[in-house]
């Protein structure tokens, strides 16, 4: 009895140890620009206003084999918005809307990512902004994996979601039309 448990003790160790060995690790490539955060909410229901933010960073896991096994965490400059208006990502900065200076970051930290096939899954996790964390989930799409012309190895992976202004405690009254932001996170990463 005591034999059969040692031999599936040490079974299971060795299937989990091959399973973490197939995992890569990958750092978002911020430095060559081949990642972005963006967003849009429509402007009084007559137009989209477009931004992103350009200052963030962020790791994720990926394992072809077991891609459910993946995660991912982003952490995003929020003083870094940029709406091509220096006026109004003044405004967008101040205690109205994100209060950069009390709260300096927003994150987003997987729990659970789900595919379907090969290139579609979901993404369930933690999304703070504001200083409020919900838990979200989004569809992803993989774009694709190889091999780079520098030697390296890249994967990417984008995802859309739309946040409620007001969950976040950002209830400033912009009209009917704009109480919701849609958030995209296009990530490129380079493996470890």
């Amino acid at each position: 009895m005591k034999r059969t448990t040692l031999l599936a003790a040490i079974f299971t160790s060795v299937l989990g140890f091959s399973s973490l060995a197939n995992a890569a690790n990958y750092q978002v490539d911020i430095r060559g620009a081949h990642a972005f955060v963006n967003f849009k909410i429509k402007h009084l229901g007559y137009s989209w206003l477009y931004g992103r933010f350009n200052k963030f960073d962020g790791k994720f896991t990926w394992d072809k084999a077991n891609p459910d096994a993946s995660n991912i965490n982003i952490v995003i400059d929020t003083a870094s918005i940029d709406s091509n208006h220096a006026e109004r990502d003044k405004h967008l900065r101040n205690k109205d809307f994100l209060n950069v200076k009390k709260y300096p970051k927003s994150t987003f930290k997987s729990s659970n990512i789900t595919f379907d096939d090969a290139a579609h899954g979901t993404v369930t996790g933690e999304f703070t902004l504001h200083g409020v964390t919900k838990t979200i989930s989004f569809p992803i799409e993989k774009l694709g994996e190889g091999k780079d012309p520098w030697g390296g190895y890249r994967a990417g992976f984008v995802g859309t979601t739309q946040i409620k202004l007001a969950d976040y405690g950002i209830d400033y009254n912009l009209g009917p039309a704009s109480t919701h932001v849609e958030l995209e996170l296009a990530i490129e990463g380079i493996r470890l």
